[in-house]
């Protein structure tokens, strides 16, 4: 279940809740009471250093390549 940030505008805390994606844009209640809250954009943070391989040549000998390019299909 996706998990949601919001702020209230009458205390100024942030909190998460996790609701379904049909919920998503229904108010949200502070965890204080208040009910003047808003939706956070969130951001998506992804680690690592993922890098495409280079392109390949064709072969030699006319093989058309298929499905994947030629490299595993025989």
């Amino acid at each position: 279940m996706p998990r949601y940030e919001y702020r209230c505008r009458t205390c100024g805390d942030t909190f998460e809740l996790s609701r379904p994606m049909a919920e998503s844009s229904a108010p949200a209640a502070c965890p204080s009471g208040h009910d003047d809250t808003v939706k956070l954009l969130s951001t998506v943070a992804v680690g690592g250093s993922a890098s495409a391989p280079a392109p390949t040549a064709p072969r030699a000998g006319g093989a058309g390549g298929g499905c994947c390019g030629g490299g595993c299909c025989g």
